[in-house]
């Protein structure tokens, strides 16, 4: 099972559709955040304090704000298909796209910030970026920046909607991650589930059993019959 990676997609003026080619932008991560940080706001009007909730009025729609931070570092291997950079900030400008202002579709006089869909696994944000904030962590002998965190906020102008699909898709429960040396016997043994050991490889798509890769995703829950 391959690592999934978290991505920002360019999104038209409604916030929902992809924007199509030549004017799509996508940006997939170097690495995955550490955390996800989510929130929630709604416009109250307090009419009467002493009355309890029956004072207070809800006058607006609510909105969602994410927050979140990314690693890029010119010296690490890259995402698959995109070729290695000498300087950090190929990649940062990258994600700076989603702060750059561009013409409304129907008034081109008017500036608009690009939607942007934050999409990690089944977790899926879409809104606009309020601020990025980036800083340069190292430089090179010869003074170009090699590696920068990049803080993200992001928002959207409603409460977000959790959907959960029915079954056990990805994401629905929490992987295990090998680490050297270890086989899924073991693995499996540790969490109880060492009768399904074989159902569990087949759905995982392991066929060495006894030689796992470092670092390789696995779902123990999941048991294809």
């Amino acid at each position: 099972m391959s690592l999934q990676r978290a991505k920002l997609i360019a999104l038209e003026e409604d916030l929902k559709t992809e924007k199509p080619a030549p004017d799509n932008h996508e940006v997939t991560v170097q690495f995955n955040p550490e955390t996800l940080k989510l929130s929630y706001a709604n416009q109250i009007d307090t009419k009467d304090q002493s009355s309890g909730t029956a004072g207070k009025q809800f006058i607006g729609s609510g909105t969602t704000k994410l927050s979140l931070q990314l690693w890029f570092d010119a010296t690490a291997p890259m995402p698959e298909g995109e070729a290695p950079v000498d300087d950090v900030r190929k990649l940062t400008q990258r994600v700076v796209y989603f702060m750059t202002p561009q013409g409304s579709k129907a008034d081109p006089k008017i500036l608009l910030p690009p939607g942007v869909r934050f999409q990690w696994g089944t977790f899926l944000f879409e809104g606009v970026m309020d601020s990025l904030e980036e800083s340069i962590e190292f430089f090179s002998s010869d003074g170009l920046p090699l590696r920068a965190s990049v803080s993200l906020n992001l928002s959207q102008q409603k409460i977000l909607e959790v959907k959960f699909a029915d079954g056990e898709g990805p994401g629905t429960h929490p992987l295990v991650q090998a680490t050297a040396g270890s086989n899924l016997h073991a693995l499996a043994d540790g969490s109880g589930k060492g009768r399904d050991v074989k159902r569990i490889a087949a759905a995982n798509g392991i066929e060495n059993m006894r030689l796992l890769a470092p670092g390789q995703l696995i779902d123990l829950n999941r048991r294809r019959s």
